[in-house]
Order: C-alpha cells, then structure tokens, then sequence
C-alpha cells in the first residue's frame, strides 16, 4: 500500500522516485498571443529549465489577458506541454499558472495597529493575528475598487498572492517582529485580488491537462519575484513593465519589496489592429507589417504608414503608462531603472519612446529613467539548460517558476526557518 501511495505522489507532483531531492515543476503562461510552457527541474533552492514549449493562441481565446474559451486555450496549453515534455524527457504534472487582466488588482496596505499591552513581546499568534487583519483591509479595499469600476455591480474576488513589505514597531523598522514590546505595529502587506471567474477558468484549464495546481500569481507579481529572488535584505528599486498580447502589467519594487502592481488593457494587439485599420488589412497581415518594421520586411512604401498607425496608439499606450504609474503617490520618487518584458515589448517604437522622449516629466522621477529590457540571465535561482529561453519574452514563465520555487521552499522549510520564511508561509494561499 505504502508504495501505491509513492507511486501516486511521483505520478502527480512529477518528482522523482525514492531517495531523491530534485521535483519537477510546470510554468504555463497563458498569454493573449501565445501559451508558453517551461518545465523546470527543482534541486533545493535552483532551478534548472529542461523543456520548453510555445504555442499560438487563437482571436478568441483570450480577452484582455483573462481566458474567453477554455476549450481553446486548453488545446493551445496541452500543445505547449507536449513539445516542453518532449524536450525534457519527463511529465511533469505540478503547474504554476499566471493570471493577468484589468480586474486583478494588486496593491500594497498600510495598517496601523494599537496594542492594547505594549509592554506584552510579541509572539507568532499576535503576529498571526495582525496580518489577516491587514488582508481583510486589503479585501475590502479591492472589492471596493471593482465595484466602482463595474459601475456598482459586486463580484466575487479571491486572494492571489500576498507578500510582506515591512513592519515597524513604534516607529523602528524590524525584520523578525517576534519578542518585540511596543505600542504601535505597522505593517506594509502587499496583497492581489482577482475575480473568481477568472481563477476557475485557471482551475478547470489545469484540470484539464491534468496538472496539480501548485499556485496562481499575479503575473506582475511573479516577474518582481524573478527579479528580486530570495534575498529578503535586498534594497532593489525599479518600475517593471509587462507588455503582453492584450495587457500591460506594471509592479513598483521599492526597498526589494513589491510596492504594488497595476494593470490596462493595451498590449500588442492593440498595437497590430491599428496598423490593420490605417492599411485596411486583416489581423495576421497587420501583424507582419508590424513585425517587418523590426526586420526590415514591411515594404518601403508602406513603413511610413504603419509607423503612423503604431504612434497613434503608442501614444495611448505612454497616457496608460504615465496614468498607472501616478497612482503610486505614496512613494515620494519613482525608481529611475524601468525592466521591460513580454513580447510586445519587443516594439522598436515603444524601447525608443520610453528611452528617448520626456514621457516621464509629469511623474516623480528625480532624473531621467534609465530603460533596459530584462534578460533571461538576470532572473535570480533559474538557469536555462536548453538555450531556447534567450530573450525578455520568457521572464514571466520565468517569473511563475520562480513563484514556484518560492512555494516548494516554504513547504520544506523546517520549524527553525527564518522569521520572514514563517510569515511568508503564513501569507501563503
């Protein structure tokens, strides 16, 4: 009976039989364009990549970064994770999954909280106790927020992913809180909310393919822990922008903790479908003369005018930018460092706006941003083993195994385990 158990843990989790450390883990990112699947071999806290797969999302399977036809993207996922397991020799069945969208909304809550004994330490309870208040602020406030963006029509929302950012105690900065006296506790919790109908399509697409769902993240969320990793001491500061097929994702690191995350609906078709209205031609013509700009095949007589259709919304996309980024008021100065992913990033038009034009007068920049896409080598803990992962447009798969590790680790960690590897467990959902 034990080994029937064994053997049903190995066929599910992916994890090798007996005696070994290493397991196997799943990133699917579902994009609007394009559904790209890494299968990664986890050996204590790295990560190797040993499979890769990419396959192309149909009109109508996605829309504005949230799943419209499960059925669609589900066949799109399943040929995905074929050509990623074929390539890794192994079926791996323990998936994280990103979710992305205008009404998933990410934010980070201050609360002050009052303790009625000040001269009590604090202990893991009170601790405990203090950050699920702080959630359900934060639930409220996200409920809040949808509401009034649906023009007061009430939907039903699920915690995504939370993370701590700080805590102080009477006004001094701590990182293990425990045994601490004090009147005033506050804490920074960053939180994510995203409709449920949004996560159960999520739920059913991993049902489906027949995968153990591990996490769902906030895609912004996992490309700020691709970049900040597992030093809770680093001091990180950046903007850093997703631009996807539908959506354009923004989270604010400031101090290595994430300050927020805020998402619209422009993304790189938006892009395609104005060059088709300007040249009167159907979306997959669109996207070639997109594309050809880059690699010089768009014909001559035509690249002046399908630049002209791509600045009309590019300078659309640079109001959502500048609009996203003046909503974190609570920081006095913007980072100066902006990481750029995602594929439709991969626009000449829009690297050059960010990097050349004023866009970011009207923000509280302290100097001119400094603009760089990131690459697959700066992602802290994952190494690619295929050379198939080269460039920005795989940091959010990236980002969901990273995201991964993160949860593997906090399952493993033993009761001696860091102050902050508690809390963050504890935060866990």
């Amino acid at each position: 009976m034990l080994e029937k158990i064994k053997n049903l843990k190995h066929s599910v989790s992916g994890s090798k039989p007996q005696g070994s450390n290493e397991r196997y883990v799943v990133a699917l990112d579902i994009g609007t364009e394009y559904v790209k699947a890494l299968i990664a071999q986890i050996n204590g806290s790295d990560a190797r990549i040993i499979g890769v797969g990419r396959a192309h999302q149909g009109l109508g399977d996605m829309q504005a970064g949230a799943i419209a036809d499960i059925a669609g993207v589900v066949a799109n996922c399943d040929q995905a994770l074929n050509q990623a397991e074929q390539q890794a020799g192994v079926s791996a069945r323990t998936v994280v999954i990103g979710i992305a969208g205008e009404l998933v909304k990410g934010t980070t809550i201050t609360v002050r909280c009052t303790r009625k004994n000040a001269e009590k330490p604090l202990d893991i309870e009170e601790v405990e106790r203090i950050i699920r208040i702080v959630q359900e602020k934060a639930e409220s406030k996200a409920r809040q927020q949808l509401a009034w963006e649906l023009g007061g029509k009430q939907v039903e929302i699920r915690l995504v992913n939370s993370a701590l950012v700080g805590i102080e105690i009477d006004g001094y900065k701590v990182t293990n809180p425990i045994g601490f006296q004090g009147k005033d506790v506050i804490v920074q919790l960053y939180t994510a909310f995203a409709p449920l109908i949004h996560i159960g399509a999520l739920e059913r697409t991993a049902q489906e393919l027949d995968l153990d769902l591990l996490a769902v993240a906030a895609e912004p969320f996992a490309v700020a822990r691709s970049v900040i990793g597992d030093n809770s001491g680093a001091n990180m500061n950046a903007i850093l922008m997703d631009v996807g097929g539908g959506t354009t994702d923004i989270a604010v690191i400031h101090d290595g903790g994430v300050q927020g995350t805020k998402m619209f609906g422009i993304g790189g078709r938006a892009f395609t479908r104005s060059v088709g209205r300007e040249m009167d031609v159907d979306f997959e013509q669109a996207e070639e003369l997109k594309l050809g700009l880059s690699t010089n095949k768009t014909p001559e007589a035509k690249r002046e005018n399908v630049e002209q259709a791509l600045q009309k919304t590019l300078g659309v996309w640079g109001k959502g930018v500048e609009l996203a980024l003046s909503e974190f008021d609570q920081l006095d100065n913007l980072p100066q460092k902006v990481l750029l992913c995602g594929g439709g990033s991969s626009l000449d038009m829009l690297m050059h706006d960010l990097s050349s034009t004023d866009w970011y007068r009207s923000l509280p920049f302290t100097k001119k941003p400094n603009v760089q896409h990131i690459q697959p080598g700066q992602v802290v803990g994952i190494a690619d083993k295929t050379g198939n992962v080269t460039d920005h447009t795989y940091i959010t798969a990236m980002g969901l195994l990273r995201v991964g590790l993160d949860t593997l680790q906090q399952e493993l960690d033993s009761p001696s385990g860091s102050m902050r590897q508690k809390i963050d467990k504890m935060l866990r959902v």
